[in-house]
């Protein structure tokens, strides 16, 4: 019994020890900051970064991750490659509650 407590506690801890490197490779496009776009997306550097800022605030935010595309300098291959590092969050994140 004592056995199976303790590697139901180590498989535990391996997973949430886990969960931040897998987590620290996202970038949520609609709430970070220039910085952090050049720093996580693959091919994306300050230039690019400063686009997408720009086209959030202008055309409001991204929906799908698809939706990267319409940023000057952002195609099919950029989206591709940096697919599983988008993470598209809810534009009411920062609403009062």
């Amino acid at each position: 019994m004592h056995l199976i407590r303790r590697c139901k506690a180590a498989w535990l801890v391996l997973l949430l020890a886990c969960t931040p490197l897998w987590a620290a490779d996202t970038v949520d496009i609609n709430h970070a900051d220039a910085l952090e776009l050049a720093a996580k997306l693959s091919g994306v550097g300050m230039t690019r970064a400063e686009a997408i800022i720009s086209s959030r605030e202008t055309l409001g935010p991204f929906v799908h991750p698809d939706e990267l595309v319409r940023v000057k300098g952002i195609g099919p291959a950029t989206l591709e490659k940096n697919r599983d590092r988008i993470v598209v969050g809810s534009s009411d994140r920062d609403a009062p509650r």
